[in-house]
């Protein structure tokens, strides 16, 4: 494990648990009197964020390496079935947690804003399609900018030029992007509020009079290429390279944090990780950020 690693992981832990202190209702439930855990959550996140960034899709794999390799920082470890309830129970502490990392970037006052979708494939065959905890929500759809067809959901994310995530969502492959943006920016009303004016550069998909409209009313502002039988939209130039940063967001996701390799089989399962993946990013962009670094997206340092 790099010295990088180590220098994240304890300055994540740090936030964390100092956000714990200051916010107790953070942390899972649990009752009043019984035993303390051994292993507190801001350890337990910590972990989840050094097994995204070291490229670990098994979480039986991870927790065995972690007994090997980590125990200088981690004297306590739980089994695999003890570090995932745990885990899916602290969905709301991660979550809030990507939030704050986020805000403490100087990424976060950007002025233009990414918006996209992309595939998580959650299994191949027509058995699993049927049989699976994830059906009724992971859907059949189709991913244009790869040509493929796949089972599964999409991950909705709206972010800064660096990379930064500002807000997500986690839908079924057929949800319309356009009504799922509108959500998550409904979702974040304090964020979208302190940026009047904000530009958000979105693809073909993200038309509709209706729906620019709704931004409108939002004080914000949309950037898309012109469809078939539009006139030439304003900023028509900006979008093919900007279409390339947005696609290099989502190839970090998959190519770097397994993003489509996470192994879930329930939708707790499925939402734990794609958060923890999130979180990961955010914290590298964070750690990066504070520590000076000229690409607040490079994994590099902390990947090995």
């Amino acid at each position: 494990m790099t010295t990088e690693l180590n220098t994240l992981a304890t300055a994540l832990y740090v936030k964390i648990d100092d956000a714990v202190k200051a916010s107790p209702d953070l942390l899972p439930w649990r009752p009043k009197t019984g035993i303390a855990p051994a292993l507190s959550d801001a350890e337990l996140v910590t972990l989840a964020v050094m097994s995204a960034l070291l490229g670990f899709t098994s979480e039986r794999r991870w927790v065995r390496y972690a007994h090997t390799e980590l125990r200088d920082m981690f004297p306590y470890l739980p089994g695999q079935s003890g570090y995932g309830k745990r885990l899916r129970k602290a969905s709301g502490l991660v979550l809030h947690m990507i939030r704050m990392l986020a805000a403490d970037t100087s990424l976060w006052s950007d002025d233009v804003w990414l918006v996209d979708s992309t595939p998580v494939e959650c299994g191949r065959s027509r058995e699993t399609a049927k049989r699976s905890d994830l059906a009724g929500w992971a859907q059949y759809g189709y991913c244009a900018s790869h040509s493929r067809y796949f089972w599964g959901l999409r991950l909705h994310l709206l972010c800064t030029l660096g990379g930064l995530p500002m807000a997500f969502a986690l839908t079924g492959a057929k949800a319309d992007e356009r009504e799922t943006l509108l959500g998550m920016l409904d979702s974040a009303p304090e964020m979208v509020a302190a940026r009047p004016g904000q530009t958000i550069i979105a693809d073909k998909n993200y038309y509709g009079r209706a729906f620019e409209q709704a931004l409108t009313e939002r004080d914000l502002r949309l950037l898309r290429p012109a469809r078939k039988g539009e006139p030439e939209r304003a900023g028509a130039r900006l979008f093919k390279p900007l279409r390339q940063t947005i696609e290099s967001i989502n190839q970090t996701f998959k190519g770097q944090l397994d993003l489509e390799r996470h192994g879930a089989r329930t939708p707790a399962g499925v939402i734990i990780r794609v958060l923890t993946r999130i979180l990961a990013l955010t914290a590298a962009i964070w750690h990066n950020d504070k520590t000076g670094q000229p690409i607040k997206r490079s994994l590099i340092a902390y990947d090995h």
